[in-house]
């Protein structure tokens, strides 16, 4: 209703005898006032109704089945849809039950036989239009958030779900990556043990380094599940340094050498733009080049060669890490950067799954991005781009 608490009504009827008929009885009506606006065809009624978005709501429509423009109850949809939300009171000159039921099971609020109206029945039908459309706007409203509720509960369910699977699973592969090692400690303990008489030095040498081996392998692991706890529960924060970049990555290559030496794999490193101090955290750029460095050189085939390409930018810099080897299936590298996830085509070549969700991990922890491109049997190219803070 209209802030003055008069009652806006748009009635679409053709026939003018009967719409001044109707407009005479809302004015002897004593209970409300009544502000009539009359068109006489359905698409003016459209027009009116798309001006009323602008210049003021309707209360209630009042429309005649028998149109130039449109017959019978095919008038509803279009108005409903035009604005789903003012009530309909359908205007008939036939007392046909069938219609009328058909009419307020599409959206019409109320029906009138236009012979058998009078003001009482007209305001009546009115005011149980409006009344009957605005309980149920409130029902409809009522509804939808309850169903939005439900949905966000189910959601909350699922993703529950979800991460109850994902700790069994990583529990359990946990468990199988550690119980590799723990084999393997105990096959050599149990030798040393039985056959130490029996072992020549060499050999006792040999068991002794596999148990050391197999220990290191172990707290690397530990040390790796430790990190991505920490990440998940918002514990793994930047602890920034002033870093000389260019021979913080000069360094690291030098570190992984021994490694590329042993397949004959070289590492060209490369720097461009403009490098500068700036503040980094040493331990999250570690994990994050060290472990990208470290995946070229086990997933590229010996005497090849992997690029690793320090590039500055302006607010930014960029790592580049390119290797020519094995590369990852398309499918793999929608979760490449979960924990525990390996791709298809690795084969034997061994390794946790942990190193790429780290290096995400770390990657977020430093506000940065990481891309990859990669196809099976070409390589693989990680870029990395960290925000640069200036000293």
């Amino acid at each position: 209703m209209t802030a003055t608490g008069s009652v806006k009504i748009l009635l679409i009827e053709d026939n003018l005898a009967e719409a001044r008929l109707l407009q005479e009885f809302l004015k002897q009506a004593q209970s409300k006032y009544f502000s009539v606006v009359h068109v006489q065809r359905l698409q003016d009624g459209v027009k009116e109704l798309s001006r009323d978005q602008l210049f003021g709501a309707y209360d209630v429509i009042l429309l005649d089945l028998t149109l130039p423009d449109s017959e019978g109850l095919s008038s509803l949809p279009t108005l409903i849809n035009c604005l789903p939300s003012i009530p309909i009171v359908v205007l008939t000159n036939t007392n046909d039950d069938k219609l009328a039921i058909e009419a307020v099971r599409q959206g019409a609020q109320d029906y009138l036989v236009k012979r058998q109206v009078n003001v009482d029945l007209l305001v009546r039908s009115i005011h149980y239009a409006i009344e009957r459309k605005q309980v149920l706007e409130s029902l409809r409203t009522t509804n939808q958030t309850l169903e939005h509720c439900v949905e966000e509960r189910t959601a909350e369910l699922v993703r529950a779900k979800e991460i109850n699977q994902f700790k069994s699973e990583f529990v359990s592969m946990l468990s199988h990556d550690i119980r590799n090692p723990l084999n393997t400690i105990l096959l050599a303990a149990g030798l040393l043990q039985d056959n130490d008489n029996k072992l020549s030095t060499e050999k006792k040498h040999s068991h002794f380094q596999m148990i050391r081996a197999a220990i290191k392998n172990m707290a690397q692991l530990l040390d790796e599940v430790s990190l991505i706890g920490q990440a998940d529960s918002g514990r793994l924060q930047c602890d920034l340094v002033c870093l000389n970049l260019e021979a913080f990555c000069r360094q690291l290559v030098d570190e992984v050498q021994l490694a590329s030496a042993e397949k004959q794999i070289t590492i060209v490193f490369h720097s461009a733009g403009k490098l500068e101090d700036a503040l980094w955290d040493e331990s999250l750029l570690r994990h994050i080049l060290g472990n990208l460095i470290t995946n070229a050189i086990k997933y590229s085939p010996p005497g090849s060669t992997v690029n690793f390409d320090l590039i500055g930018q302006h607010h930014a810099i960029a790592f580049r890490i390119q290797d020519y080897g094995i590369g990852i299936p398309e499918l793999d590298q929608q979760r490449l950067f979960q924990p525990f996830q390996r791709a298809e085509n690795v084969g034997s070549i061994p390794g946790t799954g942990l190193g790429l969700a780290i290096v995400k991990k770390c990657v977020d922890a430093h506000g940065g991005e990481i891309f990859v491109d990669s196809k099976v049997g070409s390589g693989s190219t990680f870029t990395v781009i960290l925000p640069l803070l200036n000293l």
